[in-house]
C-alpha cells in the first residue's frame, strides 16, 4: 500500500503550486483578455476599412450608375431618332466619363478589397474600357443592333449594382439589413430606366415586337414586386415616408398608367392573331406624359439614393469608431483587471510562500541548531528549560497557523523526548559506572594479591600460574576501565611523572591474552606527559588486542614507534584478513570524531573497542587511522602529538608511583609479568623486559612526514634469555646455557626482584623494608588502580 494512501499526490513543492494557483487565471484571463482586445479591435478596424472602401469605391459607383443610365436613356433617343440635337448627348457623355474617372481611379483601394468585392469591381472597370466602342455604334451603327447597345450598358450598370450589393455585406449584421433596402432602392431605379430605354428606343415607330414587349413586361413585373416587397416595407422612419410620397404621387401614377398601357396593347394584340400587324404591338400615345413623370420620379429616386447611401456610409463609419472606442474601453478594463488579479495573486502567492518560507527556517532552526543545541547542553548536564528552548510559532489562525500549531506541539515533544533520554542516559551511565567502580575495586584488590604473592614465591610453577592470574586480571581491570570511559569518566589510575615510551608498550602488551605473539620495536628515548600515560595505555592495548583477536595465531602482531615531523608515531600491524575500503573509511570516519553514548547504536555495532578508542584518542588530541597492510591484514597508525611527547631523562628514572596507591609500582614489575610466557608453551616472549636493555648500535629507522614508514624488523628484540646470557659471560654460553629453561627464568626473575628490594630497602636501614610496606598496604588500605 502507498505511504500517502488517501492522499492526492503532488508534483512539485507547494510554492510552485501557489505559482501555478496564480499564474493559471492570470493566463487565462489574459489570453481571454488577449483575445477580445484582438477581436474587437479587428472588427472596428475591418469595419472601418470596409466603410472606406464603400465610400471610395461604392458611393463612386453609384454616381456612375446613374450617369450610365443618363447616358443610355439620350443614347436610345438619339438611336431612335438621329437627325435630333446632340448636345444633351455629349454632355452626358462627359459626365459619366468623369464618373467612371473616379471609380477607375480608386485602383489601389480595389486591390486591397476582399476577393468576393475585387473580382466585381475588376469586372465593372473592364465594362467600362468597353465603352467607347459601344458610343461608336450608338454614333454610327454598323456591327451590333440598337437593343445590343441598350444591353451593353445594362450590364455595365448590373454589375455596378451587384458590386455595391457586395459592399453592403459587411461584417456587422444591423448594418448589413439596412443596406439591402438601398441596393432594392437602386435595382428598382434601375429597372425605371430600363423600362424608359425601351419605350424611348420605339417611341418614334409607334410600336414593339414581341420580343421587345415581353422584355418589357418582365422589367414591369420585376420593379412592381420590388417595390412592393422590399422597397416600400425595407425604410423606416422619415425614409419610408419618402418612399410613400413617391409612390402616392401624380407621376409614380402617371407611370403606372403607361406600363398598363403596354402591358394592355400587348396582351389586346395577342388576343386578335390576324390583325395585319405582322406580330408588332402598338403603343399608346402618351410619350409625353411618361417623359415628364419619369423625369420627375427619377430626379426623386436619385436624391433618395445619394442620401440614403450617405446616410448609410455614415452608420458604417460611426459604427466602426464605436467599436473602436468600446475595444479600446475594454482593453483598458480588462488590462487593469488583468493587472489587479496578477497584483493579487502575486501577492497572496508571496505572503504564502514568505510564511512557509519561515515555517521552513524555523524547521530547520530547530533540526540543525536548537535541538542539537539542546542535546549538546543536555550532554554536558545542564538544566533545560522546555519553554524557553522552544520558542513557539505564530501564523495566524488559518490553515498554516494550525500547522505552526502542530510544528509548536512537535517541537515541545522532540525537547521534551531529548531531554528525558538524556536524563536515561546519563541514569544508565550512572548505573554503568557505579558496577565498573565496584569491579574496579575488586579488581585492584586482587592485583595487589597477586603482586604480593608473586614477590613472596620464587617456585617457577607457582609463578607460572601467578603471572597467568595477573594477566587476566589486568586485561579484566581495561575491560572495567572501557565501562568507566563509556560512562564518560576517566580511569583512576594516573601519574605524576612522564613514564618512558618502552614501559608504556610493555604494560599495553601485558594487558593482551596473547601477548607471546606480540613483538615491540622501537629505539625512541621519549616520555609521555602524565595526564595521557593511562590513557595511550589503554589505547593501544585495545589496538594490540583487536590486532591478536582479528589474526590467526602463531602469526606475529607487530608494535612499532618512531618520531616523526608531527609528533609519534605508534604502529599496531596484524597479518590476518583485513577488511573493504568501505569498511577502513566507516571506522576512520568514526574514529576522527568524539564519540556520543548510544545505547541502541552500541547495540547494533558491538565494536566497544572502538567507540573507547575515539574517547581517548579525542581527548588528547591523537590521531589513529585504520588502512590495509603490506601483509593483507590492518595496520592501526596512532600519532601522539609533540604537546604529550617529553624527552626521556638522562639518568634512569626512579619507580613511579601511582596516585592513589600506597605500594609502589615499578618498571621491574613490569617485565617480570611479561617474562611469564617462559613458563607456557609456544613461541619465545617478545615483550620487552623490565630492566632497559642496552640500545642497539643500528640507526633507528623513523618515518618521513609524507607517511610512515613501517619500521623495519632488524631493531633488536630483547628478553630475559638474552639479558642473562649476557650476566653470565662467555663461559657459559658455550653449555650451561643451552639448559636454560622457563623454569630457571622464572627463578632467576623472583631471585632479581628480591634482589632489587633489598639494595633499595638498605639505603634506609632504620625504615621498613619494601616488602614489609607492600604488605601492610595490602592488610590495612583499600586497593587502588594501578597502572
Amino acid at each position: 500500500m502507498s505511504p500517502r494512501t488517501g492522499a492526492r499526490r503532488r508534483v512539485g513543492s507547494i510554492r510552485l503550486s501557489l505559482i501555478l494557483l496564480a499564474l493559471v487565471p492570470s493566463v487565462t484571463l489574459a489570453a481571454m483578455w488577449g483575445v477580445t482586445t484582438t477581436q474587437m479591435f479587428t472588427e472596428g478596424l475591418r469595419l472601418r476599412s470596409q466603410t472606406e472602401l464603400s465610400r471610395s469605391t461604392g458611393a463612386m459607383g453609384t454616381e456612375a450608375a446613374l450617369a450610365l443610365q443618363k447616358e443610355r436613356s439620350l443614347s436610345a433617343a438619339w438611336m431612335a431618332s438621329p437627325h435630333g440635337s446632340e448636345a444633351a448627348l455629349t454632355a452626358q457623355r462627359a459626365e459619366t466619363d468623369k464618373a467612371v474617372a473616379r471609380l477607375v481611379g480608386q485602383t489601389d483601394a480595389i486591390k486591397r478589397a476582399p476577393a468576393r468585392i475585387r473580382d466585381r469591381m475588376y469586372s465593372v472597370v473592364a465594362s467600362v474600357d468597353s465603352l467607347e466602342y459601344y458610343r461608336s455604334q450608338v454614333d454610327k451603327p454598323t456591327d451590333i443592333t440598337p437593343q445590343q447597345v441598350l444591353d451593353q450598358y445594362t450590364s455595365i450598370i448590373d454589375d455596378q449594382i451587384q458590386a455595391f450589393q457586395q459592399l453592403s455585406q459587411v461584417d456587422d449584421g444591423d448594418l448589413t439589413s439596412q443596406a439591402e433596402p438601398l441596393v432594392a432602392l437602386e435595382h428598382g431605379a434601375e429597372l425605371v430606366s430600363q423600362e424608359d430605354a425601351q419605350l424611348t428606343l420605339a417611341w418614334p415607330s409607334g410600336h414593339v415586337n414581341n420580343a421587345a414587349w415581353e422584355q418589357f413586361a418582365e422589367l414591369v413585373h420585376a420593379r412592381r414586386w420590388l417595390v412592393e416587397d422590399q422597397i416600400a416595407t425595407g425604410f423606416q422612419g422619415a425614409t419610408k415616408t419618402k418612399i410613400e410620397h413617391i409612390l402616392q404621387s401624380v407621376a409614380w401614377s402617371t407611370l403606372e398608367s403607361t406600363e398598363d398601357a403596354v402591358l394592355t396593347a400587348g396582351t389586346a394584340d395577342k388576343a386578335v392573331p390576324d390583325n395585319g400587324s405582322a406580330g408588332k404591338i402598338v403603343l399608346p400615345g402618351e410619350q409625353k406624359q411618361w417623359n415628364a413623370a419619369l423625369t420627375q420620379v427619377a430626379a426623386e429616386y436619385e436624391v433618395l439614393i445619394r442620401q440614403q447611401t450617405a446616410a448609410l456610409l455614415d452608420r458604417s463609419s460611426d459604427k466602426a469608431r464605436s467599436l473602436l472606442v468600446t475595444a479600446a474601453w475594454l482593453s483598458a478594463g480588462g488590462l487593469a483587471a488583468l493587472l489587479l488579479c496578477v497584483g493579487m495573486s502575486w501577492r497572496i502567492t508571496r505572503s504564502l510562500s514568505r510564511r512557509l518560507r519561515g515555517l521552513k527556517m524555523a524547521t530547520l532552526s530547530l533540526a540543525e541548531d536548537r535541538l542539537p543545541d539542546v542535546v549538546a547542553r543536555l550532554n554536558r548536564g545542564e538544566k533545560i528549560d522546555v519553554e524557553s528552548a522552544t520558542p513557539p510559532l505564530d501564523y495566524g489562525g488559518d490553515e498554516l497557523g494550525q500547522v505552526a500549531q502542530a510544528f509548536n506541539t512537535a517541537q515541545r515533544t522532540a525537547v521534551h523526548t531529548a531531554i528525558e533520554l538524556a536524563d536515561t542516559r546519563r541514569g544508565f551511565q550512572k548505573v554503568i559506572l557505579g558496577i565498573a567502580r565496584q569491579s574496579q575495586n575488586l579488581v585492584n584488590l586482587q592485583l595487589t594479591k597477586l603482586d604480593q604473592l608473586e614477590r613472596r614465591h620464587d617456585d617457577p610453577e607457582v609463578l607460572r600460574g601467578l603471572y597467568e592470574l595477573d594477566s587476566t586480571a589486568s586485561q579484566l581491570r581495561r575491560y572495567e576501565e572501557n565501562l568507566v570511559v563509556i560512562s564518560g569518566e576517566q580511569p583512576r589510575r594516573s601519574w605524576t611523572e612522564p613514564v618512558a615510551l618502552i614501559d608504556i608498550l610493555r604494560s599495553a602488551v601485558g594487558e593482551v591474552a596473547e601477548y607471546q605473539r606480540v613483538e615491540v620495536h622501537t629505539e625512541e628515548e621519549v616520555c609521555l606527559a602524565p595526564p595521557a600515560v593511562a590513557d595511550v595505555i589503554h589505547l593501544l592495548a585495545e589496538l594490540i588486542d583487536n590486532a591478536t583477536v582479528y589474526s590467526p595465531a602463531p602469526s606475529p602482531v607487530g608494535v612499532r614507534a618512531a618520531m616523526v615531523a608531527k609528533g609519534l608515531v605508534i604502529e599496531v600491524e596484524d597479518r590476518g584478513l583485513g577488511m573493504s575500503e568501505e569498511d577502513y573509511a566507516s571506522l576512520n570516519e568514526q574514529l576522527a570524531v568524539p564519540p556520543q553514548f548510544d545505547v541502541v547504536a552500541l547495540a547494533d555495532d558491538l565494536r566497544l573497542g572502538m567507540f573507547v578508542i575515539a574517547r581517548l584518542a579525542t581527548r588528547h588530541g591523537i590521531a589513529v587511522t585504520l588502512r590495509s597492510s603490506p601483509y593483507g591484514g590492518t595496520t592501526a597508525i596512532v600519532l601522539i602529538p609533540h604537546e604529550i611527547v617529553v624527552p626521556e631523562p638522562l639518568d634512569e628514572p626512579a619507580p613511579v608511583a601511582a596516585k592513589g596507591a600506597d605500594e609502589a609500582v615499578t618498571v621491574e614489575r613490569v617485565g617480570a609479568v611479561a617474562e611469564k610466557a617462559a613458563e607456557i608453551p609456544g613461541p619465545t616472549p617478545r615483550a620487552l623486559p623490565a630492566i632497559p636493555p642496552a640500545r642497539s648500535a643500528e640507526p633507528t629507522v623513523t618515518a618521513d612526514p609524507g607517511g610512515l614508514t613501517p619500521l623495519p624488523r632488524r631493531v633488536p628484540q630483547t628478553s630475559l634469555a638474552s639479558e642473562l646470557r649476557e650476566e653470565a659471560g662467555p663461559a657459559e654460553e658455550d653449555g650451561e646455557l643451552e639448559d636454560f629453561t622457563a623454569e630457571r627464568a622464572a627463578s632467576s626473575l623472583a631471585g632479581f626482584q628480591r634482589g632489587t628490594f633489598q639494595a633499595r630497602d638498605s639505603i634506609d636501614d632504620d625504615a621498613p623494608s619494601q616488602y614489609d610496606r607492600e604488605e601492610a598496604a595490602a592488610s590495612s588500605n583499600p586497593p587502588a588502580d594501578r597502572s
